[in-house]
């Protein structure tokens, strides 16, 4: 496995989809912190939260990212920016790239869940989505990102070694055979590439 991007490295994407738990808040500060406001891609994130507690994500990341940041609400269309999963549903992308909400039980003991919104996020892109793993302690999101690489797209992990809870990365690089798997700094090098950035 590569420390670093290669240099040579290209991808067409239409979306990423990104997920975490334990240690992820500082992990997407390290990934998203510095793209510019006119990122042209939507950034799909499912944060683990305790059950019953109210998400207050977009309101903790708007003020330090320069790109829109908002939660995810039923029936609206993927924007543009980073969209939050909301506490206590499961997130999910419909074919026709609107989001939608369950109540459905608990996915790994987790509600919003990360396998579920990458699975539907492979349906809905196929090979033009980027779905990126970080720090965790469950195995919530290996199952999702072995979706996204079935259905042709991009699968990239943060390295365990340096990620706070290595479970959720050494899940997903065992279970779906990442193409990429990255310290953080390269995974914010990534994006900048998917988004047309040098």
């Amino acid at each position: 496995m590569n420390d670093r991007l290669p240099a040579d490295f290209a991808w067409d994407a239409d979306a990423v989809v990104v997920g975490a738990s334990a240690g992820g808040i500082e992990a997407l500060f390290a990934l998203l912190e510095g793209l510019p406001a006119a990122y042209p891609l939507p950034i799909l994130v499912v944060l683990h939260l305790p059950e019953h507690h109210e998400s207050r994500l977009a309101e903790v990341f708007a003020p330090r990212l320069a790109l829109p940041v908002q939660e995810a609400a039923a029936h609206a269309p993927v924007p543009r920016g980073v969209s939050f999963a909301p506490g206590g549903y499961h997130l999910l992308v419909e074919p026709d790239r609107s989001f939608s909400l369950s109540c459905e039980p608990p996915v790994l003991f987790s509600r919003p869940s990360i396998d579920v919104l990458m699975e539907s996020c492979a349906d809905a892109w196929g090979a033009r989505l980027c779905g990126i793993l970080l720090t965790g302690a469950s195995a919530d999101g290996a199952r999702g990102l072995a979706r996204i690489r079935q259905a042709g797209g991009l699968a990239a992990v943060q390295s365990p070694q340096e990620a706070r809870h290595p479970v959720m990365p050494d899940a997903a690089v065992a279970q779906a055979d990442p193409q990429l798997v990255l310290p953080l700094a390269q995974l914010h090098a990534l994006l900048q590439r998917l988004g047309g950035q040098r």
